[in-house]
């Protein structure tokens, strides 16, 4: 399940559609390489989700939680993980426990940038997100689900 995102801002889009068939208890594993558009895709889930404050990269925090904004329809909180840093550290997977992420799982979206590897033992079932950038400047996302119902829900949003 693929497609072409001919810019950012359909980058985005794209995030903004991926909201709408996010639920609490979803995790959604973001990979790519730098400049992908890993965080431009995030963006787009948090507007669709309409939740407070700008996402940004989480680089040198981690995690930033972003809570619903209900005077705009949100209702679900959505953690933004970067798991980026996490690769070099002695202990990556010690590192993820400390996060604490199964603790807020069950209640939020959890959207994880440079997570493969590392955060798929949170849920029985989860999306990964594949980003890659061509030379010129399109975005191929690819949907691969994982368990659960993702293979319906990804179905819906590349049809």
């Amino acid at each position: 399940m693929t497609r072409i995102l001919a810019t950012v801002e359909q980058t985005r889009d794209f995030g903004m559609a991926l909201a709408s068939v996010l639920r609490a208890g979803d995790l959604v594993v973001l990979t790519g390489p730098l400049g992908a558009g890993k965080t431009a895709l995030a963006q787009g889930v948090g507007a669709g989700l309409h939740v407070t404050g700008n996402v940004t990269s989480p680089t040198f925090v981690i995690a930033r939680v972003h809570r619903p904004d209900a005077n705009r329809g949100g209702t679900l909180p959505m953690v933004h993980v970067d798991a980026y840093r996490l690769g070099n550290v002695r202990d990556p997977m010690g590192e993820v426990d400390a996060l604490d992420l199964d603790a807020t799982l069950e209640d939020s979206v959890t959207l994880v940038e440079w997570g493969e590897g590392l955060v798929e033992q949170l849920s029985d079932a989860h999306l990964e997100v594949r980003l890659d950038r061509r030379d010129d400047d399109s975005r191929v996302v690819a949907l691969i689900p994982r368990g659960g119902d993702w293979p319906t829900r990804a179905a819906s949003l590349t049809a």
